[in-house]
């Protein structure tokens, strides 16, 4: 269902993000203290940081456990952050209950297999432009920017310029 035009996002008021391939580019360094560092674009976190400060909510959805990514994420002041998740539908709809979050006002950006089943809740399926085809061929919003590379900022400044809060 891959779109070029950019879809509806006025109703928009979460964005539910993956961290490999999408705040970052996917590329992981293997260190000799057995750290895994990744490598994350200034511009997607300026944005996220905003959308906070104007009253969005930002959640994180990661199947790896790093903590430098937390300590990444804290310091641009997200706070709902889900690593090493293995389920990420089991922990999106726990938070949508808890929250009381109509699937309707989400927007979910994922590259990957593991995204696809609750990217499909959502009302925007977001990707990177280098995300894997299923994942392009399911999203209703692909972004021109790459997973790492400003594909978030892309996303979140659509949003919040449709909304007229940017």
């Amino acid at each position: 269902m891959q779109t070029t035009t950019t879809p509806d996002l006025t109703a928009i008021r979460m964005f539910v993000l993956d961290v490999d391939g999408v705040l970052t580019d996917g590329t992981m360094l293997a260190l000799n203290s057995g750290e895994q560092a990744r490598a994350f674009h200034i511009h997607d976190g300026y944005a996220i940081r905003h959308a906070l400060r104007k009253g969005y909510r930002v959640v994180i959805i990661s199947g790896r456990e790093e903590e430098g990514v937390r300590r990444r994420l804290e310091s641009l002041d997200v706070y709902d952050i889900y690593l090493g998740v293995e389920d990420k539908m089991k922990i999106f709809n726990t938070y949508i209950n808890v929250h009381r979050i109509d699937p309707a006002h989400i927007a979910y950006m994922g590259d990957d297999v593991p995204d696809i089943e609750t990217m499909r809740r959502c009302a925007i399926a977001a990707c990177p432009a280098d995300a894997t085809p299923d994942v392009l061929a399911m999203s209703n919003y692909v972004a021109q920017r790459a997973g790492g590379r400003g594909a978030v900022r892309e996303l979140l400044e659509a949003t919040l310029k449709s909304q007229g809060t940017w």
